[in-house]
């Protein structure tokens, strides 16, 4: 999806211009790995409530595949919204690359957007938060949801903005999915300008996901 729905980004990211050069050798196509039903859907959980949904659905034609990202989550206290999250996104991959990206995000009411094109020069990216800039020949979106793309800096669908996070393999365990049933996967951390944890199926599709918000409560992602 994004960083987090807390929008937690480290302000000097968040500020700087990030002015990529060109790259000048084209890095292989990735043969991404895409869930064979089409679609995944998660529930977010907090304090052990469903809190939203995060649903991406995969469309292929004709050697382009359209990655459709819809999020919807909404905290509450004594039946009174107090958290709003809305994230809609389409990424266009083509041969293995990203071609494109339009997202937009609305967090309790602040607009947020990002953009990406590809063109002559390279991967032309704009965002919020962000100046335009030409995305290193590796950048992905942070949108998880094949465990391949975790090797290269990511571009955040919130805002735009060029991340290097760490990534961290850590020992493999069993997760819950929203059925109640345990899968294997295989589990990532992410740390540096956000921190999330990722986990994987054997399949290399994403299973689940778990984020520290601004309250310091947890959420965690249970696939449907």
């Amino acid at each position: 999806m994004m960083k987090s729905w807390s929008g937690q980004t480290v302000k000097s990211i968040r500020r700087r211009a990030i002015l990529a050069a060109p790259a000048l050798l084209v890095r292989p196509a990735r043969a991404v790995t895409v869930p064979e039903t089409g679609t995944l859907t998660f529930r977010m959980m907090r304090h052990g409530d469903a809190i939203g949904t995060h649903r991406l659905t995969f469309a292929r034609d004709d050697g382009t595949l359209r990655v459709h990202i819809a999020v919807d989550a909404v905290v509450t206290l004594l039946s009174i919204p107090i958290v709003r999250y809305r994230h809609q996104a389409v990424e266009t991959w083509r041969d293995g690359r990203l071609v494109g990206l339009a997202a937009e995000t609305n967090k309790n009411g602040e607009h947020e957007w990002a953009k990406a094109r590809l063109t002559a020069a390279g991967l032309e990216v704009s965002g919020s938060q962000t100046r335009p800039y030409l995305a290193p020949s590796d950048a992905i979106p942070t949108s998880y949801w094949d465990k391949q793309m975790l090797d290269g800096k990511m571009i955040s669908l919130e805002d735009g903005v060029l991340l290097a996070p760490k990534v961290a393999a850590m020992p493999a365990e069993t997760i819950m999915l929203a059925s109640g049933r345990r899968i294997p996967a295989d589990h990532y951390a992410l740390s540096g300008a956000f921190a999330v944890d990722l986990w994987y199926d054997r399949a290399d599709t994403w299973a689940g996901m778990a984020m520290t918000v601004a309250d310091g409560s947890e959420v965690r992602y249970e696939r449907l």
